[in-house]
């Protein structure tokens, strides 16, 4: 059949048909092996069998493609030519819109859907020049996006965190940048916990191991509980909201007396005006590049001098640099600072707290509590309705062993907040220092139970639970198990609060498993001599043997001679038992352990010592026989109770519960000697602060 030719003029199409030379058809082989002819480039009619079929071939929608392509050239061509699009109100019109218009002029428009359809079409154009409207769903989308992308870039401002932790207690002369520890000292962090025992003297010597906690008379001597969980040495800045809870989990009252919970203002007016550059640098502090946080900062300080945010920010990037470099002049340089910054005029009363609460925080983690306390002070008499701050300054009080003031702030809480949870633990804990048990007990019930923040704390279940056992009540081993539960207590039975996790845990000892066989056979082998030295300084008129002071007895007398405490000699006290200090100085086991001490022990008639655990899982007590009466001493751990004799040696684990009776008709001496935990390395032994 021959073609029908037109008479219209020949078109673009017609000649790119005449140019396109003719493909050859190629043979393919079918699924039946058999090789069979491909249609002709042309896309005609093929024939072949007993019938036909026709359809588009691959060439020759590839032609038409070419067609298209080069219609569209033409068309730009006569735009141009004829000048039908103001290129001009185009270009204005697409600044106006959250793109790069530089990218049309690269041949991107596909980036520019300016109608949501998927392409870049006549719509779109309509669209950029206003003939039509953007789409509302468009619109809503990519305002989203925008919105999205400022949270992402968007650079906080420091929170304030309500609860500042008083995490380590030592004195100004240690450094606390200087111990780098890499063990678990459980629970808490290594360090918070050695900070913590640090502050703590070991109570005066006792046979069954005082705990630490057990430091009645003066609250000084028992490790504050922090407020928090987790060290300030790696800081975590929370929000007023995360540090404090949620509100509705909070009582009335509390709701009623804490501020609103709200973002902090920190920002003053002019401070507004300069917020991108504020931001700017605290997000290289935010990005751990406290160097380039620093000089940031600093040259902000330069340029607006009296910014109350410029320099709190400096003084944040300082303490991080400090944090980093563990450098105690960086870290006083930052207390310098955020005394400055909150000095200034026109500051935010927010940032006046967040910044004084800082400051008291780190001059508590160096360890100058008193500088604390007065940066506390200062700060509730500027917040005098701020229940928490005033919660931080008892906590400030008891950390110098003021523990009256500490008890009058608290009453001054209670008042206002009957049901402030910190306060109650915190005035419970003060009357069981004070010995008034019975009214201790509700206290620190009601505050465990109420749940509030910096409630939590191990020290809190521990003298709930020994003042129930005090008062003849056994729901004291429910609060224990709770606390255990909590992950306080390695048991019911095992209540210590200094630990190093994975140490061998049981309550009697043989020699054999503690490794420690020349020391106890030296001791056993030694023991007349060692028992006639103590005998030659037990008269009470050398003063030498000293009363238990812990508050451990429910009655009868109860004294102690100590010739080693934290891995020391105990002043000159050696001198008076040379022979038995001579035999001990071969064993560093002994004589090094920074945890436990060594002693004399005179227990007389009628004597009970309540149930009590000592503070750490790393030490055991060594219990040698000196003069022991044939029937009414006995010592028990756990539900264990065994009895010494003269010249052998009782080994216990005194981190688990123990209690003594002394009902002879004469006196019970005895030697004790702590040793390290065998399983402690040597690096751990040297590196463990001493209780």
């Amino acid at each position: 059949m021959e073609e029908t030719v037109m008479e219209e003029p020949i078109c673009e199409e017609a000649i790119l048909a005449e140019e396109i030379p003719e493909v050859k058809p190629t043979a393919v082989v079918n699924k039946n092996g058999v090789k069979a002819e491909a249609a002709t480039a042309s896309g005609g009619v093929a024939s072949g069998g007993g019938g036909a079929a026709s359809g588009f071939s691959g060439t020759k929608i590839f032609t038409w493609f070419m067609v298209l392509a080069l219609l569209g050239v033409w068309s730009s061509v006569a735009v141009v030519w004829l000048d039908l699009v103001d290129y001009d109100n185009v270009i204005a019109r697409a600044k106006e819109f959250p793109f790069n218009f530089s990218e049309v002029l690269q041949g991107k428009l596909s980036a520019y859907d300016a109608d949501g359809d998927g392409d870049f079409d006549v719509e779109d154009a309509k669209v950029l020049l206003g003939v039509k409207e953007r789409p509302v769903s468009l619109v809503q989308k990519e305002a989203k996006e925008e919105s999205a992308v400022e949270e992402q870039t968007a650079v906080p401002l420091p929170p304030i965190s309500d609860d500042f932790v008083p995490d380590d207690s030592r004195d100004e002369a240690t450094q606390p940048y200087e111990e780098s520890k890499q063990f678990t000292d459980r629970p808490g962090s290594q360090e918070t916990r050695e900070a913590e025992a640090e502050s703590v003297p070991e109570p005066e010597a006792n046979v069954e191991s005082v705990p630490e906690l057990e430091a009645v008379p003066q609250l000084k001597d028992e490790a504050v509980p922090e407020l928090k969980e987790e060290p300030v040495a790696v800081e975590e800045e929370t929000t007023q909201e995360d540090s404090e809870g949620n509100a509705e989990d909070q009582p009335e009252d509390m709701l009623k007396y804490k501020a609103k919970k709200k973002k902090p203002k920190l920002l003053n007016k002019f401070e507004k005006t300069i917020k991108t550059e504020i931001d700017a640098a605290e997000k290289l502090r935010k990005k751990g590049k406290v160097e380039e946080a620093v000089r940031a900062f600093d040259t902000l300080v330069q340029q607006y001098p009296q910014s109350p945010r410029c320099r709190y920010g400096k003084a944040l990037a300082e303490d991080d640099l400090a944090e980093k470099m563990r450098s105690n002049d960086m870290l006083q340089k930052a207390l310098s600072t955020y005394k400055e910054a909150s000095e200034l005029p026109n500051a935010t009363p927010d940032l006046i707290k967040a910044t004084l609460k800082k400051r008291a925080e780190r001059q508590q983690f160096l360890g100058r509590m008193r500088g604390a306390l007065a940066t506390l002070e200062k700060l509730v008499q500027i917040f005098p309705e701020d229940v928490a701050l005033k919660n931080d300054l008892g906590v400030a009080h008891l950390l110098i062993g003021d523990n009256k003031s500490a008890k009058r702030v608290y009453e001054e809480v209670l008042a206002i907040a009957p049901s402030n949870g910190f306060a109650k633990v915190h005035y419970g804990f003060i009357l069981k220092s004070e010995n008034k048990i019975a009214e201790s007990i509700p206290f620190l019930r009601d505050g465990l139970e109420s749940g509030d923040p910096g409630t939590d704390d191990g020290r809190f279940y521990f003298h709930l639970g020994d003042a129930l056992q005090r008062m003849g009540d056994d729901s004291a081993y429910k609060w224990y198990e709770r606390g255990h539960q909590r992950g306080h207590f390695a048991s019911v039975w095992q209540r210590s609060l200094y630990n190093v996790d994975g140490l061998k845990a049981q309550p009697w000892w043989t020699p054999k498993d503690t490794g420690y066989m020349d020391l106890v056979k030296t001791l056993e082998r030694n023991w007349r001599t060692i028992r006639d030295e103590a005998l030659s300084v037990i008269d009470k008129s050398t003063g030498l043997f000293v009363p238990e002071e812990e508050n451990l007895r429910e009655k009868g007398e109860w004294g102690q001679f100590t010739l080693w405490q934290q891995g020391k000699k105990a002043g000159e006290s050696c001198h008076s038992v040379p022979k038995t200090c001579g035999l001990l100085e071969r064993y560093p086991e002994a004589t090094g352990c920074k945890r436990g001490q060594i002693k004399f022990s005179v227990m007389q008639p009628g004597t009970h010592v309540w149930p009590h655990t000592g503070p750490t899982n790393c030490r055991l007590r060594m219990h040698l026989g000196l003069v022991i009466p044939k029937t009414g001493c006995k010592i028990r751990c756990t539900n264990d109770t065994r009895a010494w004799e003269e010249g052998k040696v009782l080994i216990f684990d005194d981190s688990f519960e123990h209690e003594v009776w002394q009902d002879a008709d004469s006196y019970r001496l005895i030697f004790i000697v702590d040793v390290w935990h065998p399983e402690l390395t040597q690096y751990q032994r040297q590196t463990l602060s001493p209780i």
